[in-house]
């Protein structure tokens, strides 16, 4: 088994090699800027409501029960106080140097762009977006968060909902083709904070044909196996200790 000193190293070997490098993330790149996984044992699914949390945050709970959603919504999704730690950092700058292509990410916070990341896809949305249903007016965070029960729209009265994508909706195509257009023609494919249990997102390094694969996780995953590299250990400690 590599130590954690002889992988960086050999990250780092990768990183200055390769000049097309794509990142696809998950939850636990946040985690470390103090919000909650999904699935981990202190995850939003371990914990007790009055539904599970995959139920609330389905596209029939939120037509049926609105104002529950919501309540949940505001109470455990919306972290505006969190800020980028060393991955979304260090990722940013992998980005200024020419070296990082683009960003992809299942989480919903923003915190890539707020480290300084432009190229960034957002496979589930983000919270920080928010809609009219009727008119498509836009609305920001402190919006939703301001709001008491269904936020309705200020120019029309229709219903405000998050651009992010919930169970049972399908993910957007462009950025879905943009996403495996990204992964196809990278030559270094980083996979980090990520359980790769979510599909279809998950599904997506299948499509990579470049050179290397590196895998950083906290906790085993079902494609280490496909890994050149894997690492397990938080990915901002990992990415704190990268050259670049």
């Amino acid at each position: 088994m590599t130590d954690l000193s002889e992988a960086i190293a050999m990250l780092n070997e990768f990183i200055v090699r390769y000049d097309n490098i794509v990142f696809f993330g998950g939850a636990g790149v946040s985690t470390e800027s103090g919000i909650p996984d999904f699935r981990s044992v202190d995850g939003l699914y371990h914990q007790q409501y009055d539904y599970p949390p995959e139920t609330i945050l389905s596209h029939s709970f939120y037509r049926s029960k609105p104002e529950e959603f919501y309540r949940f919504y505001r109470n455990k999704m919306l972290f505006t106080d969190a800020k980028p730690n060393a991955a979304h950092l260090k990722l940013a700058m992998l980005e200024r140097a020419g070296k990082l292509k683009a960003v992809i990410t299942q989480n919903i916070d923003g915190l890539h762009q707020a480290a300084g990341s432009k190229t960034v896809l957002e496979l589930h949305g983000s919270v920080l977006r928010n809609y009219c249903e009727d008119c498509g007016c836009f609305y920001d965070v402190r919006y939703i968060m301001e709001s008491t029960g269904v936020p309705r729209c200020a120019k029309c009265g229709g219903p405000v909902k998050p651009d992010v994508v919930l169970y049972e909706e399908g993910l957007n195509d462009k950025t879905l083709r943009d996403a495996i257009n990204y992964i196809h023609n990278a030559q270094l494919l980083i996979i980090g904070g990520t359980s790769l249990a979510v599909y279809p997102a998950a599904g997506l390094i299948d499509y990579f044909k470049g050179e290397k694969i590196v895998v950083i996780n906290k906790s085993a995953t079902p494609r280490d196996g496909i890994a050149d590299l894997l690492i397990q250990a938080p990915i901002g400690e990992v990415f704190s200790k990268i050259d670049m």
